[in-house]
């Protein structure tokens, strides 16, 4: 099969791309430094189904985006996101599932002389397997060593690479020597795009418990508010109402005033001890209680299972 021409690559990367927006809400902008080929295939792989990875030049992608505006207008969005070494991962499914399936495709990675260190690289203390001849090589990391049995044991944990700084020729050739391979990549997600919304990834963590207990804290400090300036609101004037049948019911005490609410507080007023025996009574009550019924359904058990034994047939029935 004869190569398309350049012309007609770019012509249909431009139709694919623009088809893909109109056809899913939603998407990823993923940085894939540092990601193979082999890894973007198994990418691809884990995804099929569920979603679809775009590459393509950043000029490109921004010149499809700006032609479709005026089908899409906050496409606009994106614009500023897309730089470096980036593409789209496109997707119908929940976002957070999709995430999953992009973070989990992630390899292990030796460090590189030059590289930037994603995360902390740390060396336990360990029975390295080297020889003696390495001492001065650990010495000029000043990472304590001796030596134990003809090999080379360092004594004390070591923090040997900080996050985001640059891996040190000496660092990369020690954590090679000791066979570890520290760093792991695969596809970063950097920006969420989510039916004419861009936000960060981060955002994706927030459950439905976050969202409520942020609201009922909100509620609680406006009706603290409202309480304090005496100006009434849907969220103080049920602890008003209370509060009001407090005083109430403390007024009614206090006098001759008698309703509904306010004889079980009197009789309890009157005569404490007898309420105190009484709720001694009930709460010793409970388990009893709570003992017979589980009594009764093993006794229905053993019934059943009587029954399902028998089956009204003899033995040589």
């Amino acid at each position: 099969m004869p190569r398309e021409d350049k012309a007609t690559w770019k012509s249909n990367y431009f139709l694919k791309i623009i088809q893909l927006f109109d056809e899913f809400p939603k998407c990823f902008i993923v940085n894939v430094d540092n990601v193979g080929s082999k890894q973007m295939q198994s990418i691809r792989m884990a995804l099929r189904g569920h979603g679809t990875l775009l590459m393509g030049k950043n000029t490109m992608m921004r010149k499809a985006i700006r032609g479709h505006l005026d089908s899409n207008p906050h496409l606009e969005k994106l614009l500023p996101h897309i730089k470096g070494n980036v593409g789209f991962v496109f997707t119908k499914e929940e976002l957070t599932d999709v995430r999953g399936m992009i973070l989990e495709n992630r390899v292990a990675a030796p460090a590189k002389a030059g590289a930037i260190a994603p995360v902390d690289v740390f060396i336990d203390a360990q029975n390295t397997g080297l020889g003696p001849e390495k001492t001065s090589f650990f010495q000029a990391l000043s990472i304590p060593t001796k030596i134990a049995r003809g090999t080379i044991e360092i004594l004390n944990k070591v923090h040997l690479i900080k996050l985001n700084e640059k891996v040190g020729a000496s660092e990369a050739t020690l954590l090679n020597m000791l066979k570890i391979s520290p760093f792991s990549y695969g596809l970063k997600i950097l920006q969420v795009f989510d039916q004419g919304t861009v936000f960060e990834p981060s955002i994706l963590d927030i459950t439905d418990a976050d969202l409520l207990k942020t609201v009922m804290e909100a509620i609680r400090n406006l009706a603290s508010v409202s309480l304090q300036i005496g100006y009434p609101t849907s969220a103080s004037v049920p602890h008003s109402i209370m509060n009001g049948f407090k005083n109430v019911l403390a007024i009614a005490v206090a006098t001759e005033i008698d309703f509904k609410e306010a004889e079980q507080a009197k009789a309890i007023l009157s005569d404490p001890e007898a309420f105190a025996a009484a709720a001694a009574a009930a709460a010793a009550a409970a388990p009893a209680a709570e003992e017979k019924k589980e009594e009764e359904a093993a006794k229905k058990e053993e019934s059943e299972e009587e029954s399902d034994d028998d089956m009204g047939f003899g033995l040589f029935d």
